[in-house]
Formats: C-alpha cells, structure tokens, sequence
C-alpha cells in the first residue's frame, strides 16, 4: 500500500475507529510500543547509558562467566537509536564507544579472528562518516584518533586502513 492510499484510507475513518487501530498496533508491534514510549518521553541520555552497561557487559562481565563479545548487541542498538532519530552526538559517542570497548577487549584478551578486525573496522567507517556527515568532527576528531592510534599500538593487520579512511575524511573538511 501506497503512503498516498494510506493517507485516503485514513481520511475516511472516524476519529474512535483511528484510536482503535492505533491501539491495536500498539498492542501487536513493539517497534511501535518503542517508539511511542520514545517520543512521550525521550530519555536519550538513559537509552544510550542503558546501551553502553549492555555493550560493557558482553566484553567484560561482572560475574566470573566468559566474554560472549558479540559485535551485534551494539549493532542492534545504533540501527535502533537511528531509526528513534536520538541526537547525532549521542548517538555518535555511542559508536565511539562501541569501538573503543573492543579494543579494550582486545587490548585485555588478544582476538585472532580475521573476522573481528575487519567488523570493527566497518564499525570505525560507519561512525567517522557518521561523524562527518552530522557536523561533528570538532567534538569527535579527537577520539577517532585515538582509535587509530590504539588499533596501530595493537599492530592490527588492518590498521593502515583505518588510517586511510582518516585521511580521506580530513580532505573532505
């Protein structure tokens, strides 16, 4: 259905019949049960704290359990906080974040999976052009290198990509 169709089919509805439907997918859809809980009541700061405890406790839990350091629990919450539109800068601290913990982690318990580094660096790419495209370069500059940095001091197989994708961003500002 088109949003056009959408926009006559609702027209023709009476305001009760609306709030029903409306409540009915309330009801059935959590993206919509989130979203609305977000919108009434945007804790940004709360969402993004909430999120980092999650992204700590897969790399280093506080019971004696063993790191799962699945990259995807921090995905899930950008993809999440982008479709909510939270604040680009908390948002992209978040990102930051998420890196700078893995490479905590690696620091800690060196990973030998390919597959690690070249996740991170996506991760590196999608939050630097994040970073570019939302104006925030003066606030988070700073930690990107620091990010490239770390991933040379660790001698990561791929840090010359990570330094390349710097210098490719600071010629576009």
């Amino acid at each position: 259905m088109s949003k056009r169709a959408l926009v006559k089919y609702l027209q023709t509805l009476k305001k009760d019949e609306l709030e029903t439907q409306v409540l009915e997918l309330y009801d059935k859809f959590l993206p919509i049960r989130s979203y609305y809980s977000f919108v009434f009541n945007p804790k940004e700061d709360k969402l993004i704290d909430e999120a980092k405890k999650k992204v700590l406790k897969e790399y280093f839990p506080q019971t004696k359990r063993k790191p799962k350091a699945r990259r995807s629990v921090a995905q899930k919450a950008i993809k999440h906080f982008s479709t909510l539109e939270l604040d680009p800068s908390l948002l992209a601290d978040f990102m930051l974040f998420n890196i700078e913990t893995t490479m905590r982690f690696n620091a800690r318990k060196e990973v030998r999976q390919e597959a690690f580094f070249k996740s991170v660096y996506n991760s590196f790419v999608e939050t630097s052009e994040f970073v570019i495209r939302n104006g925030l370069r003066g606030i988070y500059w700073d930690r990107l290198n620091k990010i490239l940095d770390e991933a040379e001091a660790q001698n990561w197989f791929n840090a010359s990509a990570f330094e390349i994708k710097l210098g490719e961003l600071a010629d576009i500002t």
